[in-house]
């Protein structure tokens, strides 16, 4: 097992960041930990008592902390709980198995059903952002309801345009804000400025983290299987990661269901766009 952070004193940074931002919340929440087979696992809920109604998954190298504005959205609504992945930075277990591609997602959805089953929740709406929707789609307890994906890894491969690349490569290269700002940039719609916690928090995560690979497409089996439950999946029409004229061919095969574009937005669902996805869980709730 290898931690995710280079080395104990930025794990340390990088945990009080989130136990920090947690405690600034505007709106109240609790924080609980699990055991798994993977270690402890930390859940943030907002939104009322008993099991949640919605569980969101974050995306690569994102957690709670970061998904405030997700939670406070969400939970105006439903009770609602974010998983902090094992073997992200964040606030559960430091470390992930030394597995690849399809086999890592498969042990993050294991997690996740152990997750829903030792907070007792059922007929759950699992909401999955990025990669946290690739665990989504790998995940398979029967106390899944129905599935919300936004800007889904594991149906294709994710493009990275040299453009992109290049941002990418300066900003951990050398994590600064101003490199950071300039990569998050190409994650937001054309002519918007990504949001600054966003931009702090990228920073310090190069700076203390190491990155994963992106997630590769899961087997058209499991795809398929998903399809037998609800299931929307939504990406904005700038998504440079997942253009939409690729995905929803890929999405309208496996799944038999049609792709939603959320206009103006890219990759990265800043705080304007998350009515949106409140409009996509309610679809399904």
């Amino acid at each position: 097992m290898r931690s995710v952070y280079k080395n104990s004193a930025g794990e340390s940074v990088v945990r009080q960041w989130c136990t920090d931002a947690l405690a600034r919340a505007s709106f109240p929440l609790t924080t609980a930990t699990v055991d798994t087979s993977a270690g402890h696992v930390t859940l943030t809920t907002a939104g009322g008592t008993g099991p949640p109604r919605v569980v969101l998954v974050p995306g690569t190298a994102f957690n709670a902390a970061v998904a405030l504005p997700w939670l406070q959205a969400l939970s105006t609504c439903w009770a609602t709980t974010v998983v902090d992945l094992p073997g992200q930075p964040g606030l559960s277990n430091a470390h992930r198995p030394l597995r690849h591609g399809r086999d890592r997602l498969a042990w993050y959805g294991g997690v996740v059903n152990e997750v829903l089953a030792a907070i007792d929740a059922d007929q759950v709406v699992l909401v999955g952002n990025s990669l946290g929707a690739a665990v989504v789609l790998a995940a398979d307890s029967a106390r899944i309801a129905a599935r919300v994906l936004i800007s889904p890894a594991g149906f294709i491969r994710l493009s990275v345009d040299p453009r992109l690349a290049l941002a990418s490569a300066g900003w951990l290269l050398r994590p600064t804000p101003a490199r950071t700002r300039r990569m998050l940039r190409l994650f937001v719609a054309p002519g918007d400025e990504p949001p600054e916690t966003e931009v702090e928090w990228m920073t310090l995560m190069a700076s203390h983290c190491r990155t994963t690979l992106a997630p590769p497409p899961l087997p058209t089996e499991i795809l398929a299987g998903r399809a037998e439950q609800p299931c929307v999946v939504a990406v904005g029409e700038h998504d440079r990661f997942l253009p939409p004229h690729r995905l929803a061919p890929t999405v309208r095969r496996t799944m038999n269901t049609e792709l939603h574009v959320l206009p103006h937005a890219g990759h990265l669902t800043t705080p304007a766009q998350l009515d949106q996805v409140l409009s996509l869980i309610a679809d399904v709730t």
